[in-house]
């Protein structure tokens, strides 16, 4: 009869502590320690974390794809003016997304890589240090890195915005545990129109961060991040480099210090962990600054698809040096899924090959948390109609509390649901999705259009 009692007080218990709410978990932590790890041991016990996602199951028998050739580099013109930082696809179609990027037609890759351009002027040599004056420093909310490193750029600029200001609008639930490097571009881009602009690029470098710092720009990274051995991801805000010492000045919204002095950063440090997030940036500027900011960066990143081709290739250049680089795979993965989405012409065989990175990285093991904040393999799964692969992995990321408020995770098992007939299913989940982030308007757009299919209109 007890042991009854005790199994049935814990099928209880299970979904219970699953529920309770990520900031108040930290409160308690913060305000009563012991009280707070006494928590943090049930919630372990009752409802322990997995080690990492799950490995994919059985592949679609198709034949590989020779990603080497695929994204061999190739040259691209410089654009004449900066393209908006493309956003996530936000139109569905009856099943899936449906790619909103155009761009010419992909000739076959070649192995021939990209000359150097006669014409491009000699960097001018870097300082061997420089620090912005002045960037303060702004003490996150829970699970506010993305509106506090923002909040701490603007403010720098002389705009009196507050973190609060910004989460409105891209964290209206302070349980969303993403705010991605897209949203925040399209917030400034949108919200502070005629006062600032940002561009977001992937497949940075640390030397582009010092010639933006140095020109007078600070940089806000997005990197992986560990606490307590749990890997998450992480904003941090650079303003500074001393090439003597090889470290960042940082401002951490997490883990301050708080007296705006700044917390330093190893290049070793920046080298270990902005790799987990594909080498992403941002840097925020004034209007008038554009054309300088655009010749720092240069055509390579300001070009969408040579910007993903090199990151591609910079990725597979990660994985001939590690084949058990997990995150280099899942980089390459992300790539490729860039690239599928702006092709006119073969971009099947970029989601094909996508996924094949995809498999690898998983098979390697990823942390259970990675698709908290990068999605690329809900899409590239889509697109090669291996919906159940999309499920498994949103329930894997659902089955924390944590990963029950990315609304992204709710969207994406949305899509595969209605590709394979269940409606209902992906009607409650785009609702999910919108519960957790009303303005996720991608989940609105798919809600509207699967109430119409509903009602038979």
């Amino acid at each position: 009869m007890i042991q009854l009692m005790l199994i049935a007080g814990l099928l209880v218990l299970e979904p219970a502590v699953r529920s309770i709410p990520g900031r108040y978990r930290v409160a308690l932590q913060e305000r009563v320690p012991i009280a707070g790890r006494m928590l943090e041991s049930v919630i372990h016990q009752v409802a322990p974390v997995a080690a990492a996602l799950p490995a994919a199951g059985e592949r679609s028998p198709v034949e590989e794809v020779d990603i080497n050739a695929l994204i061999a580099v190739r040259p691209t013109a410089a654009p004449t003016d900066a393209p908006t930082p493309t956003p996530e696809p936000t139109v569905l179609t009856a099943v899936t997304e449906t790619d909103t990027t155009t761009a010419q037609p992909t000739p076959s890759p070649t192995n021939t890589p990209i000359p150097t351009p006669t014409s491009t002027p000699t960097p001018e040599p870097l300082p061997i240090a420089h620090v912005l004056e002045g960037m303060g420093v702004v003490k996150q909310a829970f699970n506010n890195c993305g509106p506090a490193n923002l909040t701490q750029v603007l403010n720098w600029y002389g705009s009196p915005i507050t973190q609060e200001d910004i989460a409105s609008y891209l964290k209206p639930n302070p349980e969303d545990r993403n705010v991605s490097p897209w949203q925040i571009a399209d917030y400034v881009n949108q919200y502070t129109a005629g006062q600032f602009k940002a561009s977001v690029h992937s497949g940075g470098n640390q030397e582009l961060i010092k010639r933006l710092v140095a020109a007078g720009y600070p940089v806000v990274i997005e990197k992986g991040y560990e606490v307590n051995n749990v890997w998450y991801g992480h904003y941090l805000t650079v303003y500074g480099y001393d090439d003597t010492l090889t470290q960042y000045y940082t401002q951490d919204t997490y883990l301050g210090p708080w007296d705006g002095s700044g917390r330093p950063a190893s290049y070793q440090e920046v080298s270990t962990y902005w790799p987990q997030f594909n080498y992403t940036f941002y840097v925020v500027y004034k209007p008038e600054q554009e054309a300088e900011v655009q010749a720092i960066i240069g055509p390579e990143l300001l070009d969408r698809e040579t910007m993903w081709r090199n990151a591609a290739a910079l990725a597979q250049a990660e994985i001939d040096a590690d084949p058990d680089n997990a995150f280099a795979w899942f980089n390459l993965g992300t790539s490729l899924t860039e690239l599928g989405a702006m092709v006119l012409e073969g971009n099947a065989t970029y989601y094909q090959a996508a996924v094949q990175a995809f498999d690898q990285a998983r098979e390697i093991g990823l942390p259970p948390h990675m698709l908290w904040y990068q999605h690329k393999p809900y899409l590239a799964y889509d697109k090669v109609g291996r919906h159940q692969d999309v499920i498994d992995l949103a329930n894997a990321t659902l089955t924390e509390q944590g990963g029950r408020n990315v609304e992204e995770t709710y969207w994406y098992k949305g899509n595969s649901l209605a590709a394979l007939g269940d409606l209902y299913g992906a009607k409650e989940a785009y609702q999910s999705a919108l519960a957790v982030n009303q303005n996720f308007y991608s989940a609105q757009i798919s809600l509207d259009w699967i109430n119409s299919v509903l009602s038979g209109n």
